[in-house]
This record gives structure tokens, sequence and C-alpha cells, in this order.
């Protein structure tokens, strides 16, 4: 998603954001990325809390990919030369345009705005913990002192 422009794999492969079907938490900045590329809210849900197997159209048509790529190097390289992707930056102006396209992504990501994010990510990690472990100690204390019939 850090990628200006995104190539989808076809026939064969699947773009998709897996974590939540291994247990890996989404930290605030790739979050940010995803919030900030994806077109809508719940695209966004079906790729983070669903962890959907996008084939290569399907990343297409939802906006996840610009285009397919199934001869893999030389449709990257047609793809560059049709957008011209080598020319522009050339211009000099090309970083800047992506700045403020982008600019709430790189406020959030530089400096105090990713310490701010990361703190917070940190303190709901921990009262996310806290919760699991007053929840066991919950439970073991109810099967202790339950009534028996």
């Amino acid at each position: 998603m850090a990628h200006d422009y995104r190539l989808a794999p076809s026939p064969k492969g699947f773009i998709c954001l897996n974590e939540v079907l291994f247990g890996a938490h989404l930290q605030p900045a790739m979050a940010s990325l995803f919030r900030a590329k994806l077109p809508s809210n719940a695209l966004f849900r079906k790729v983070a809390l669903e962890g959907h197997r996008f084939t290569g159209q399907e990343a297409v048509d939802e906006g996840i990919a610009d285009a397919l790529a199934p001869g893999g190097l030389e449709d990257a390289l047609k793809f560059v030369a049709e957008k011209q992707l080598l020319e522009k930056p050339k211009k000099g102006v090309y970083g800047t345009i992506k700045r403020e396209i982008y600019k709430d992504l790189v406020k959030e990501l530089s400096g105090a705005g990713l310490e701010v994010e990361e703190a917070r990510f940190k303190e709901d990690m921990r009262k996310e913990a806290e919760r699991k472990e007053f929840g066991k100690v919950w439970v073991e204390q109810w099967r202790k002192e339950k009534a028996k019939l």
C-alpha cells in the first residue's frame, strides 16, 4: 500500500492483509497507510477484519491495485511506460504533489503524530491485556464458588 501504484498478480496469487488470521496486531502506522490509500472504510474493514484474499481482478475492481500484471516484469515495465512514471519525477514537483495528496498521512506518520499514535496503541494494548487478565481471574473465581446442585 505504500507504493504510488500497485500491480496485482494474475491469474495466480492474491492480495491480502492476513494479520487477523494469524493474530498479529495492526500497528498504527500501517493502519494509517491503509486508511489513506483504500477507497472506503467498508473496504478497509474487509481487508483488515476479514483478512479477505483478493484475486488480482478483485483488487483492481476494488481500487486496491491499479492494474493486473499477468506477465510479471514485462507488464510492470509496460505500466511504468504507459504512465510515464520515469519522466514525471524529473520535473521536480512529484514529491511535493505527493506530500500534498497525503498531507494528513505524512503528518500522522511524522514525529509527534506517530509518537502520539504509538503511545495510544501501547495504552490500548495494556488495557486489553488487563481486561483479559481480569476475565481469567473472574472465571477462575466463578468456577471455585459456583453452587453445587
